[in-house]
C-alpha cells in the first residue's frame, strides 16, 4: 500500500489588491537514511527547506512587483504516483514544478508535464542520459551532472599533476555510471587510470563493535597491490565504501570522487562571493545548515522567480519560453550569473571541491578554455551532445 501523499503550501505573507499569484509545485521523496556517517544522514526537510527559502526571497521581490509566490509540495514514495500528483499540481494551478526524484521519476514527471504545458525543474538526478539520449524539451536541469562533477575533480587533478588513476567502482547501477563519467573525464584531462577495481556492495551491519577494525582491515586488502598510482578515485552514489578508504588504503595516497576530495554543487562551508549571507539567512530559516539539495531546490525556485518577474506573468508556457531564451540569467553565489544551455536544459555552474569542512577549489579551473563559456569545459558541450529535442 502506497503511502497517502502529503501538501504542504508555503505562501508569501504579503497580499496585494488583484496581485497576480505564482505558484510554484514541488515533488519530494522521502529521504534515505542509509549512510555511512551519521552526519550525512539528511534532514526530513532536505530540498524543501531551501525551496522555502527560495519562495521567501521571490515573495520579497514580490512586494515591488505585484506578485505573491505560493510553494505547494506533494510527498512522493513511488514513481507510480507522480503522474497523479503532478495533474493534481497542474488542476491546482502551478506554473512550473521541481521535481527531487532519480531518473525514472524525473522522466515520468516530465511525461505528465507535456500535456499540461508545463516546465519540469530536475533538482536531483545527475544521470547523463537525461541530458542526452533521454533528454526532453521540458526538462530543465538544475542539479548539475556526473559528467559535470567528474569533470570538475579530473580538471583539478590535471592541474595538480596527478594522473595516475587508480579508479574503484561500486557494483549499483548509480555507481557504475559515476565510473564511467570518471573515465570520460580522465581521457579528457590527460589521466591514465592505471587499475580500475569493482567493489561488490554484500550489505551487513555497519554499526558494530568490531566494525572499525573491520573498515581499517577490508579497505587496506580492497586497495592492496595496486598498480603505481597518484591518486584513488572513488565512484560510489550509494555510499556503500567509499567514505571508509581516507586513511585507510594500502598505499598513502590522497582520496577523490565520492569521497576525500568530493565535487559538489553546494557545501555548508562555503562561504565565497556572498556564499555566506545565503547560508546564514537559511541557518535562520531551516535552523541547519544548507546542503547542496537544498541549494538546487532555492536556485531553481528563484529561477521560475526570476522569469516570473521578467515576462510579469504566471503562464507556464511564457515562463518556460524565457527560461531557455537568451535573456535568462541567474544570480546564484557562485561569482558568476549562470545560464541554460540551449542544447540540453542543464544550468552551467561552477562545481564546488570539498574535502569534509573546507572548499578546495572551484571548477572550471585556470587555464581551461572555451570560446563561449569556461563552464562549458564542464559536462558535455554542444559538439557532444546526443540530446535531440
Amino acid at each position: 500500500m502506497l503511502a497517502a501523499a502529503a501538501t504542504f503550501v508555503f505562501a508569501s505573507t504579503e497580499t496585494f489588491a488583484q496581485a497576480l499569484e505564482i505558484k510554484i509545485g514541488y515533488l519530494h521523496r522521502p529521504a534515505s537514511k542509509d549512510r555511512i556517517s551519521l552526519l550525512d544522514i539528511p534532514a526530513r526537510d532536505d530540498g524543501l527547506a531551501g525551496a522555502a527559502l527560495g519562495n521567501e526571497d521571490n515573495a520579497t521581490t514580490g512586494r515591488f512587483t505585484g506578485q505573491t509566490f505560493t510553494l505547494v509540495s506533494r510527498s512522493i514514495s513511488d514513481v507510480s504516483e507522480i503522474g497523479p500528483a503532478l495533474s493534481a499540481l497542474a488542476d491546482d494551478g502551478v506554473s512550473a514544478v521541481l521535481v527531487d526524484g532519480d531518473a525514472a521519476g524525473v522522466l515520468a514527471a516530465a511525461d505528465a508535464a507535456k500535456s499540461r504545458g508545463l516546465a519540469v525543474l530536475n533538482i536531483a538526478a545527475p544521470d547523463d542520459d537525461l541530458r542526452g539520449v533521454q533528454c526532453s524539451v521540458n526538462l530543465i536541469h538544475v542539479a548539475p551532472s556526473r559528467a559535470m562533477l567528474a569533470d570538475a575533480l579530473g580538471q583539478y587533478l590535471a592541474l595538480k599533476n596527478w594522473k595516475r588513476w587508480f579508479l574503484m567502482v561500486g557494483t549499483n547501477p548509480g555507481d557504475q555510471a559515476l565510473g564511467a563519467a570518471f573515465e570520460r573525464a580522465a581521457k579528457r584531462f590527460g589521466a591514465k587510470i592505471v587499475e580500475k577495481r569493482e567493489f561488490k556492495d554484500t550489505g551487513g551491519a555497519r554499526r558494530t563493535d568490531s566494525g572499525l577494525v573491520q573498515a581499517q582491515q577490508m579497505m587496506a586488502g580492497a586497495t592492496q597491490g595496486a598498480n603505481d598510482h597518484d591518486v584513488l578515485v572513488a565512484a560510489d552514489e550509494s555510499d556503500v565504501f567509499a567514505g571508509y578508504l581516507p586513511y585507510r588504503t594500502w598505499s598513502p595516497r590522497p582520496v577523490g570522487g565520492s569521497a576525500g576530495l568530493i565535487p559538489t554543487g553546494w557545501d555548508p562551508s562555503f562561504d565565497q562571493w556572498g556564499g555566506l549571507q545565503l547560508q546564514n539567512r537559511f541557518v535562520r530559516k531551516a535552523r541547519r545548515l544548507m546542503t547542496a539539495l537544498d541549494y538546487q531546490a532555492w536556485v531553481a525556485v528563484r529561477m521560475i522567480g526570476e522569469a516570473a518577474t521578467r515576462t510579469k506573468s504566471n503562464d507556464p508556457a511564457a515562463l518556460a519560453a524565457f527560461l531557455k531564451s537568451p535573456d535568462f540569467s541567474i544570480a546564484a553565489f557562485k561569482g558568476q550569473k549562470l545560464t541554460l544551455r540551449d542544447w540540453d536544459g542543464q544550468l552551467r555552474q561552477p562545481v564546488l571541491l570539498f574535502d569534509g569542512k573546507n572548499t578546495v577549489s572551484v571548477s572550471p579551473q585556470s587555464g581551461y578554455l572555451h570560446p563561449v563559456t569556461t563552464l562549458d569545459t564542464l559536462g558535455y558541450d554542444r559538439p557532444e551532445t546526443q540530446c535531440k529535442f
